[in-house]
């Protein structure tokens, strides 16, 4: 298939994996299947969000903003001026423009592992503007929805004499705690990715460095390198869930940084997808209850 809903693309493959990004516009990856499987990413093209900068059209799939979020700032429209830069059958670079109204522009670097179902992402933002931005690299993946998202939220003991707190959860103005897609668990959070409800999401700052979400009978884990001590965007949040009628969100962040004039932020995501049942990353607890809930 050579077009996304009418969008020119640009596809890579190994063996395990396809994955088909925006060739003209973005940056964006839009689809991504195992083994032949239909795409695990949100297809929804025909949500628009009109903003001072004209209609930013969500598309789906997976994309890199800054954050903290703002309108206009974080919806700059992207359906033109994208440079594809070095396309290999396993690897691409791809360069958004400059964004006149904030001076950043985005890039996104993929390469699959040319024997495993493993894809490595670089997202990065550089300022091209004339004064210092402060901001935060944010990874959304968009999946589509039937599925569960899993959030670690802790790992170890922490405090010895358990007097200091070892969990924090942000949850925004339309989020509501008796949501019937959230279960809070001691070491991690599930968030039932269901049709037919309002908007909920939920940020933690994630010491596991990774999420995932579950689709059937397929596992996708997103990777990313955890820093202890900066500042992060949403109450210090690295890793978030947003969950609306359409499809489900798993983000990353990185943490906030100044950036001068010329600067760039980046944030490292690793990609791995394989079958629930041969699945090594969730513990025994996360199984069951996944079992249980799509059983």
């Amino acid at each position: 298939m050579s077009e996304f809903h009418g969008y020119p693309i640009c596809t890579l493959s190994n063996d395990y994996l396809e994955l088909d990004c925006l060739a003209t516009a973005g940056p964006r990856i839009v689809r991504l299947k195992y083994k032949g499987s239909e795409n695990l990413l949100a297809e929804v093209p025909q949500i628009t969000v009109p903003t001072p900068l004209g209609d930013y059209h969500y598309l789906g799939g997976h994309r890199v903003w800054h954050a903290p979020e703002a309108l206009p700032r974080s919806y700059v429209p992207d359906e033109d001026g994208l440079d594809v830069a070095q396309q290999t059958s396993s690897g691409v670079v791809l360069n958004g423009r400059v964004e006149s109204a904030t001076g950043i522009q985005k890039r996104i670097e993929i390469h699959l592992d040319r024997d495993a179902p493993r894809v490595h992402l670089i997202h990065a933002l550089t300022n091209k503007g004339l004064w210092e931005v402060e901001l935060s690299p944010w990874a959304i993946t968009m999946c589509r929805l039937g599925g569960i998202a899993i959030l670690p939220t802790r790992v170890g003991e922490g405090d010895a004499q358990e007097l200091l707190p070892d969990r924090h959860f942000a949850l925004w103005p339309y989020s509501h705690v008796e949501d019937p897609r959230l279960q809070l668990h001691d070491e991690f959070v599930l968030i039932r990715a269901l049709p037919d409800l309002p908007p909920f999401k939920l940020g933690v700052f994630n010491p596991s460095g990774w999420t995932a979400y579950c689709v059937g009978s397929l596992l996708f884990r997103k990777a990313f390198t955890v820093q202890v001590g900066p500042r992060y965007p949403d109450h210090n949040c690295n890793a978030e869930v947003y969950c609306d009628d359409h499809f489900v969100e798993l983000e990353t962040l990185g943490p906030l940084e100044r950036l001068a004039p010329g600067a760039s932020a980046a944030l490292r995501e690793t990609w791995e997808i394989c079958d629930l049942a041969d699945q090594h990353f969730l513990s025994q607890k996360m199984m069951e209850l996944i079992t249980n809930s799509t059983g």
